[in-house]
Formats: structure tokens, C-alpha cells, sequence
């Protein structure tokens, strides 16, 4: 085991700090307002390799490994959550699904333009009784003259309105229960394929959460993505990956609170000493501390194991309830250390309590990775 860094890891982190601390940091609190995408930061995120991290050369990707990867998002997260999450959706989901599960014309056809950020994607699996219970999905795809036709609808799907390609699941088979759900790719502006409401949201308001709609949306058969009946089955794999991407968010955001924590503890006063020097304070800066730590190795070991090409279900799925659940935590202690100054905008932490939540809700609620981490325990 190496618990190095590598020189180039090093850089790495470097390139995205400086990056997130020029570019994202003085507009964060104008984007959390207003609701604004970023979209120029996320053009020149694009154009540092971030939209196509995980894909090889040969797609238009930077071919990072999971560790680099986490580095990225950690350091976009420790500024900004919504542009990491805007970053992970698009990497972790709805590009990594096609990689995953597409054929080689698909792959040529998308990723190319999604590595490069010509185009962003979304991925689209909740649906409004279909949450949890993702198995429970009501769209529908059936096969009619040559075509597949297309209807229901999705939530919560992140960059839903800026979205140029969305990967979603409908049932083809009501029979085969979570296998007889398929997975299909549609692009902006194709007939019977539209965006609804866009959601207002506790947190990460600058990513952009809204509804897919599919009314007769007719889709040729190169459109379906991986088996038919296998789209469940492919999401559950493609969730794999995308925990490790949202532990590393919550491990940012920890690191944000924590960061601005810390700093608050050596500037503020109260009968007369730094609140530093309380050893209430001690105490919280110390735990939070650990906990990230803790939380960085469960992320990076989960990480280093896919980069190997094992199967990760449970080790993703402890770093992310670890990470959210902990990120909690530190949101919670970061703005305790600030007293009253935590609960206004002019300081982050009151950001990052807001942000912090959607961590043990996003791509499987706490409890869904108990029930995860568990059945995996009982095959061992």
C-alpha cells in the first residue's frame, strides 16, 4: 500500500485549487443566489481535461484513474459543491454510462464530444415514485415499426436544462421486473424530448436540478444503450463509480468547513483570547480533522481498487455513507465554531451547511447504502 501522493497527483491538486480559488470563489455567493449555472467556468473546466477525466486519450479524455479523479472533485468541492457536482454528474453518470455499456459507434459518436465538453450530459433514473425504489420505474419504451417510443418522465436530474445528451431508463419489459428495464440515449431537441420544471433547491442552487419529459419521443434502435432489459442492471454498475465521485464531494465540502473553521477559531476573540485556544474548539477541530482523514482514505482505497478493475459495491458505498454522513458533521461543527457568523451568507459555512444535505441523499440515500454495504457482507 502507498499512501503517497505522486508528483503528478501533486500537480494535479494544485492546478484544480488554484483553478477553483480564481475562477469559482468570487462568484459563489452571486451563483447561490441567483441560481446561475456557470457555464463559462464549466467551458474552462473543459478545457483543463475535468469534463473527460475518466476516459482514455483515444476518446478525448485525460485518462485520470479514480484517485486523480477524487482529487478533482474534492478540490472543486472545497470551493464550490455545485460545480463539483455539475463535474461528477456529467463524468460519473451519464458519460461513464455510455462508456460503460455503449457500442464502439456509440462511443465515438459521444464521448468524444462529452470529454471534450462540446457537449454535457445528464443521467436520468428517479422518477417521482420511483426514488429509492429505482426498480419501480414507470417510463416506457416500446418497439413499434422499427422505433423505440418513448414516455413518462424523470426528476431530479442534475443539469437537466444545459444538458446536450441525457442518458435514461424506461421499462421494456413490465415482466421482467429490474431486468426489463433498458437504457436509452437521446440529444437535445429531438422531438418529444423536452426539459420541465427546474427545481429551487436548500443547496448547490448554482447546479441545476429539473424534470425530462418524454411525450411519444420516438428513437431509432442505435439509441438504446447496452443490452435491451439490462439498463438497471448497467445503472447499478454506473452507481458504482459515481459514489466514489460524491464521497469525494463530501470530502471537499468538509474540508471547506473545516478550512474556513479553522481559520475563524485564530481571528475571533471572546474573553479576550482566541476562540483557538478554548479547548471546546480544540476538541471539534480535532475530530473533524480525523473524520476527514478517515473519510479521504475510505474514498482513495474504494478509488484505487476500481482503477485495479475490481468490483467496488461495497467499498463505494462505505465511502460515500461515511463521507456524507461525516461531511454532515463538519458542516454542523464548522458553523457551531462561528456562533451567530455562521448563520449569515456573508461567511461559507452557512453555504456549506445548506449544501452539505444532498451528500446522503444524492445517488442513494444513506439508508440504500446500509442496505447495500449489508448485502454485501452476507455473500462474503
Amino acid at each position: 500500500m502507498n499512501f503517497e501522493y505522486s508528483a503528478e497527483q501533486i500537480q494535479l491538486r494544485k492546478t484544480v485549487r488554484d483553478f477553483a480559488k480564481c475562477e469559482i470563489a468570487p462568484h459563489v455567493l452571486e451563483w447561490d443566489e441567483t441560481q446561475a449555472f456557470p457555464g463559462d467556468v464549466i467551458g474552462k473546466a473543459a478545457e483543463m481535461g475535468l469534463l473527460g477525466a475518466i476516459f482514455p486519450e483515444e476518446f478525448g479524455g485525460a485518462g485520470f484513474g479514480y484517485i486523480e479523479y477524487s482529487i478533482i472533485i474534492e478540490e472543486l468541492a472545497r470551493v464550490d459543491p455545485s460545480v463539483a457536482l455539475i463535474v461528477a454528474a456529467h463524468n460519473s453518470l451519464c458519460t461513464n454510462h455510455i462508456y460503460l455499456a455503449g457500442s464502439e459507434e456509440q462511443k465515438r459518436k459521444y464521448i468524444c464530444k462529452l470529454a471534450s465538453g462540446q457537449w454535457l450530459g445528464c443521467w436520468s433514473l428517479t422518477e417521482p415514485e420511483a426514488g429509492s425504489d429505482a426498480a419501480g420505474t414507470r417510463s416506457t419504451a416500446t418497439l413499434k415499426d422499427g422505433e423505440w417510443i418513448l414516455n413518462g418522465g424523470k426528476t431530479f436530474t442534475t443539469n437537466a436544462h444545459h444538458a446536450d445528451v441525457c442518458v435514461a431508463m424506461a421499462v421494456t419489459d413490465r415482466s421482467a421486473s429490474q431486468h426489463g428495464i433498458s437504457a436509452f440515449i437521446l440529444e437535445k431537441g429531438m422531438p418529444g424530448f423536452t426539459v420541465g420544471k427546474k427545481e429551487n433547491k436548500l443547496g448547490m442552487r448554482a447546479s441545476d436540478t429539473g424534470e425530462v419529459l418524454f411525450s411519444d419521443c420516438k428513437l431509432a434502435q442505435c439509441q438504446l444503450l447496452g443490452k435491451p432489459g439490462e439498463g438497471f442492471v448497467d445503472s447499478l454498475r454506473i452507481l458504482d463509480g459515481g459514489r466514489i465521485s460524491i464521497a469525494a464531494l463530501a470530502l471537499g465540502l468538509a474540508e471547506g468547513a473545516y478550512d474556513a473553521a479553522l481559520k475563524y477559531s485564530k481571528h475571533r476573540k471572546q474573553f479576550g483570547r482566541f476562540i483557538s485556544e478554548f479547548q471546546a474548539i480544540q476538541d471539534k477541530l480535532a475530530i473533524m480533522a480525523t473524520d476527514i482523514e478517515a473519510a479521504r482514505w475510505l474514498i482513495y482505497s474504494a478509488g484505487s481498487r476500481k482503477d485495479a478493475g475490481h468490483r467496488v459495491t461495497k467499498e463505494s458505498a462505505m465511502a460515500k455513507l461515511f463521507a456524507s454522513e461525516m461531511a454532515v458533521r463538519a458542516a454542523d461543527q464548522a458553523l457551531q465554531i462561528h456562533g451567530g457568523y455562521g448563520f449569515i451568507k456573508d461567511y461559507p459555512v452557512e453555504k456549506f451547511y445548506r449544501d452539505v444535505k444532498l451528500c446522503t441523499i444524492g445517488e442513494g440515500t444513506s439508508e440504500i447504502q446500509r442496505l447495500v454495504i449489508a448485502r454485501q457482507l452476507l455473500k462474503e
